[in-house]
């Protein structure tokens, strides 16, 4: 007789016009593989497998996979392994921003359509963690998030490297001619010597501060080195909580909610964390129907102080936060701020979490309130003529003394446009100018890359300038640094006020009043408005797909069959 409540093997079986045919036949060709009838009667756990040659920071999946199989068979269920897309940022072209919806798709479908009680999702490089979140969040399948972990900093000379941020810093120099080439290539091989993603609080360490602030594991998983013992412990501890999630589910959905998106935006400020994540986070809550609003963002950011100091805002390394008490100690130091009463994988609330976590806290890695990084957030957001729908920009990151800036602009048409001039002698550029990118943003062929950070011209690096306003409607890395405005929205290609700035226009930027204005009449823009032309579609395949459904980064950069209905 077919089970009234299919579990395991017998979950989703393919319909031939006799559903106890078709898991007979799905029984007889996994006991090919050697499998007992018992084992193939017990509940399953599908491992989301994002091992890739092409993906160094995964390196260390192979060794997660198998201890998270002990603890899926101690917990008493049958691990099956499943390959998906695997992104990492260096080895993709245009960026991976461009795929992350595309394994968010893959994953989902192998979520659902594939037969599995529960699921660990193993990702870790940038665009990875937010594509399994989105895609735990629509198929609503009980999943528990495993991240790779982060490098560990190498001992060099007398200073500690890890990539990326001390990548910038070192490139930046050598740009200005204060380092060789000989030295730069000799760095090269020092900035990631470990598996792991980057040892900084970049865009993959950010996502997985927010995974474990959303309830998707436990705390101290965040930040566990990627060569730590305690990595391998907690795979082997998400395969048992993988389990427990068949017997006591607690859905994605459950997880995803208007509370615990707050409570990750306030750790997102308080961690100084990567300006992407904010893309992400507005993806993976609306995949459930929830949208960020940045206005709320920028009242949480002017009560929520900068308390880890890490770089690319401070100094340490992500080894540094682990070891200074990791999620468990910034929380605890946020709890009053928080809304404890969310709960985790496990049912437990944030304020059980909390309390259960060691007391410990390094105070020079996750500061007190009352002796902040910043006394205010990571973030603000900005609104104005030039950016309708938003814009955000790094103060953590950023120099205070360029916050109030008007300035003449110096624009760049696109990628290529900036590749060739960026560097010209004769570019008309000085360091009080605003130095503008466009044509860049989710709907263009480039992607929406991380080229937000505009190299500082040669003629002015050489000079001794290390920092200037710059503007896009792209996004840049978590791990750089600088006075730099991204995800202008509506962005250029989508006819946005960005695609009518041109070159000598003055554009005014106020953090104190969270303005961002373009000041130009309104005669001119008419003229110019009407000469524009919206840029070619792609002719077929993912890109195709992306331009005719990506929405805007407020959104998330999702594509909009996507969302739920009516969102």
């Amino acid at each position: 007789m077919t089970d009234p409540k299919p579990h395991g093997l017998a979950r989703n079986a393919a319909n031939y016009g006799d559903r106890e045919f078709a898991l007979y036949l799905r029984r007889s060709f996994a006991a090919s593989m050697g499998y007992s009838r018992a084992m193939l009667e017990k509940p399953v756990v599908g491992i989301a497998d994002t091992a890739s040659d092409y993906n160094n920071c995964h390196r260390s999946v192979p060794e997660l996979k198998e201890a998270v199989k002990r603890g899926v068979l101690a917990a008493g269920a049958l691990p099956l392994a499943f390959p998906t897309v695997s992104l990492c940022e260096p080895s993709l072209t245009p960026t991976s921003m461009h795929y992350r919806n595309l394994m968010a798709l893959d994953t989902e479908a192998m979520l659902t359509a594939q037969p599995m009680d529960a699921a660990v999702l193993i990702g870790g490089c940038d665009k990875t963690v937010p594509a399994q979140l989105m895609a735990a969040a629509s198929a609503d399948r009980p999943s528990v998030m495993l991240v790779t972990g982060p490098m560990l900093a190498q001992r060099f000379e007398g200073e500690r490297l890890a990539a990326c941020t001390d990548c910038r810093r070192y490139w930046a120099r050598y740009r200005a001619g204060d380092v060789s080439a000989e030295r730069i290539g000799e760095i090269e091989g020092k900035l990631a010597t470990t598996s792991g993603t980057c040892g900084v609080m970049g865009t993959a360490s950010t996502m997985a501060c927010l995974a474990a602030a959303l309830g998707f594991m436990p705390l101290m998983a965040a930040s566990a080195p990627a060569v730590h013992s305690d990595r391998l412990r907690f795979a082997e501890e998400a395969g048992a909580l993988a389990v427990r999630l068949i017997t006591h589910p607690v859905k994605p959905s459950q997880l995803i909610t208007e509370k615990s998106v707050e409570n990750a935006l306030r750790v997102l400020l308080a961690l100084g964390g990567s300006t992407n994540a904010l893309v992400h986070l507005a993806a993976i809550a609306g995949r459930v129907g929830l949208r960020i609003d940045l206005k709320r963002l920028d009242a949480l950011s002017e009560e929520t102080p900068v308390l880890v100091d890490l770089k690319p805002t401070g100094e340490g390394y992500m080894e540094d936060f682990h070891a200074a008490g990791g999620m468990v100690a910034l929380l605890r130091e946020l709890r009053d701020l928080l809304h404890l009463d969310c709960i985790d994988i496990t049912g437990r609330t944030l304020a059980e979490q909390i309390e259960a976590g060691t007391p410990f806290v390094d105070r020079g890695i996750i500061r007190a309130r009352s002796a902040p990084v910043s006394p205010v957030g990571g973030l603000v957001s900005l609104f104005g003529s030039l950016a309708p729908d938003g814009a955000i920009l790094k103060r953590s990151a950023a120099t205070p003394a360029l916050f109030e800036t008007e300035a003449r602009c110096v624009v760049f048409d696109g990628l290529e446009d900036l590749a060739n001039r960026i560097d010209a002698e004769d570019l008309d550029v000085t360091p009080q100018d605003i130095m503008i990118l466009k044509n860049v943003g989710p709907l263009t062929p480039a992607g929406m890359p991380e080229a937000g950070y505009l190299p500082i011209p040669k003629k002015l690096a050489r000079q001794g300038v290390k920092d200037m306003v710059r503007m896009s409607d792209c996004r840049m890395s978590g791990t750089a640094f600088g006075t730099i405005v991204l995800h202008i929205a509506p962005e250029a290609a989508a006819g946005g006020p960005l695609g009518l700035v041109e070159t000598g226009d003055r554009v005014r930027l106020s953090v104190r009043e969270r303005r961002l204005d373009l000041l130009v009449e309104e005669a001119e823009l008419a003229r110019r408005r009407a000469a524009w032309t919206p840029p070619a579609t792609p002719k077929r395949g993912w890109d195709k797909l992306v331009h005719e459904q990506v929405l805007q980064a407020p959104e998330g950069a999702d594509l909009a069959f996507l969302r739920p209905e009516g969102h």
